[in-house]
């Protein structure tokens, strides 16, 4: 850790999952246990905007915070930031242990709306707050009320609508019909100058310099 940033050897990463944030990491440090490493840094979420907070900003990025009360003498959490406020959205997932399935601890995940609510502007930062399960009523918990939080810009997908704009259009294509069987009887029968129809499929386009004619096939009308 140097200067609140996480600083790993090349070719390592942190990609922890749910149940190793709760159980490894979020645990230990409610129970004041030593952690396994000392990767993720204390940081008050309240006092700066996700952008702000230290770290890669193209990465997922994780932190330590204590849950500041909204008001004195109530349970809402305090969610507003310099610019903006964290916003709940959905329903709280359990974290389950992968052998015995014991509950361990809750998800909740969150979206940074920029201004005052209720309106705000919706961003792209996306937060999953991960708390123990009851463990303010454990003797040797802190008195902080600690959370661990993983923050990250959600990445749009490339099939949106832009992506349709910027296929090539076709100017002015028109489909034209021939008959290449009646072809020899047509000319054989009708005088210069005349025109033939058929059931064959090609393209002509309009920004053609050749009238349309020049081509060996024209239109005339099936007996």
């Amino acid at each position: 850790m140097e200067k609140g940033e996480l600083r790993l050897p090349p070719g390592f990463r942190f990609h922890p999952t749910d149940e190793e944030l709760v159980v490894q990491y979020l645990k230990r440090k409610v129970f004041s246990y030593p952690l396994p490493a000392s990767i993720i840094p204390e940081v008050d979420l309240c006092k700066s905007d996700p952008w702000d907070l230290p770290g890669d900003l193209e990465q997922e990025r994780y932190f330590f915070s204590t849950k500041e009360a909204k008001y004195p003498n109530g349970n809402r959490s305090n969610r507003a930031t310099t610019s903006g406020y964290w916003k709940a959205t959905g329903l709280d997932k359990q974290i389950v242990t992968s052998k015995g399935n014991q509950v361990v601890g809750m998800k909740k995940t969150l979206v940074f709306y920029r201004g005052k609510p209720p309106n705000g502007s919706r961003t792209d930062w996306i937060m999953h707050e991960y708390r123990l399960l009851n463990a303010s009523s454990h003797p040797q918990a802190q008195i902080n009320n600690w959370v661990l939080c993983r923050i990250f810009l959600k990445r749009r997908s490339g099939g949106s609508a832009s992506s349709v704009s910027m296929r090539p259009k076709i100017k002015s294509m028109r489909v034209v019909f021939y008959d290449f069987l009646a072809q020899s009887k047509a000319f054989a029968a009708a005088p210069a100058g005349s025109s033939t129809s058929g059931s064959g499929i090609t393209h002509e386009e309009s920004d053609e310099h050749e009238d349309s004619s020049s081509s060996p096939y024209s239109r005339t009308k099936l007996p």
